[in-house]
């Protein structure tokens, strides 16, 4: 089903069991939400306030447990240092993961001191993510042509503005008009995906797996959510004070492109809950919040050092 039916069918079809004639869309650059949550109707949102607010509490209990336990564990590897190397060794102050707590709950952790390394690297990925994109450029312009050639490679390359577009999952005929608060670190994203993990890629974009819904979330445009829902969990835009953006840091040590590949991950962490799920267009953002917890908890796991090293790597292939 092209996109163009599917936005037909989403106007004047039954999703669910209840009408949707009427959805407003949105061009506006919010950073606070999903991209696809504004192309859902004010009833909707409104009806998933409760839901939403609920499943944030127990994203918060969960992790406030999570950061209990690795506190716990954090305070008797410091001990041990103490003891065999001494408490100014410099494993002893790797060690130190300290985090403040107010009535009981947790509040933001503080991270350890940044290597060179990490410092620098984080300080690349900040800058790419404050690259906008910008359909006047031509290099910006040559990547999405990239993008093309690596989703089609036996099909003709379209002129920027075409209705072939919609065939990859852009809403419109100009994808430019899709990336808003994405920026152009979503197009390197979905280029990135496309060229190391080529089958995920391929069977993601022709949603190859599984029983698919009638009403299909469009590939492209999910992509850029993807960017942007993680780039607010990992805390890029300031300093990373939530165990999943210090975990991320930490990665970013072994692995320059962590970003990256935690993004192909998530992909296909995504599309494995919507199968999951039995979700439709609709619940696109359900979704989504499933996908980021799911990640949370993942690298929260004690022993993963690097991206390879998350359960749910174990899913994309080459």
């Amino acid at each position: 089903m092209t996109s163009r039916t599917l936005r037909k069918r989403l106007h004047h079809g039954d999703v669910d069991g209840k009408k949707n004639e009427h959805l407003e869309t949105s061009g506006s650059d919010d950073l606070n939400e999903p991209l696809l949550g504004n192309y859902y109707s004010d009833t909707h949102a409104e009806e998933s306030s409760l839901e939403e607010t609920c499943d944030d509490e127990r994203r918060k209990e969960h992790l406030h447990w999570t950061l209990l336990f690795s506190q716990l564990v954090a305070q008797w590897a410091r001990w041990l240092a103490n003891i065999v190397l001494g408490s100014g060794s410099l494993i002893g102050r790797l060690l130190t993961f300290p985090s403040t707590t107010q009535n009981g709950k947790s509040t933001k952790l503080l991270a350890p001191p940044l290597s060179p390394l990490q410092e620098a690297r984080l300080r690349k990925l900040r800058q790419r993510l404050e690259v906008p994109f910008d359909g006047s450029r031509v290099e910006h312009q040559d990547a999405l042509l990239q993008l093309w050639k690596l989703a089609y490679p036996d099909k003709e390359l379209p002129p920027l503005k075409s209705e072939l577009w919609k065939q990859m999952g852009w809403q419109g005929s100009d994808p430019s008009t899709d990336f808003r608060g994405g920026g152009f670190i979503s197009l390197e994203n979905l280029i990135f995906f496309a060229q190391q993990y080529p089958e995920s890629f391929q069977r993601l974009l022709h949603k190859q797996d599984g029983t698919r819904a009638e009403w299909e979330y469009p590939f492209a445009v999910a992509g850029i959510n993807i960017s942007f829902v993680l780039a607010q969990m990992l805390d890029l835009q300031s300093e990373p004070t939530s165990l999943a953006g210090i975990r991320f840091v930490e990665l970013l040590q072994e692995d320059e492109m962590a970003f990256d590949n935690l993004y192909c991950v998530a992909f296909q962490m995504m599309d494995a809950q919507w199968l999951a799920k039995r979700a439709s267009y609709m619940e696109f953002n359900d979704v989504l919040k499933s996908t980021r917890s799911q990640l949370e908890r993942e690298l929260a796991l004690e022993d993963v050092s690097s991206v390879k090293d998350l359960p749910a790597y174990n899913m994309l292939r080459r």
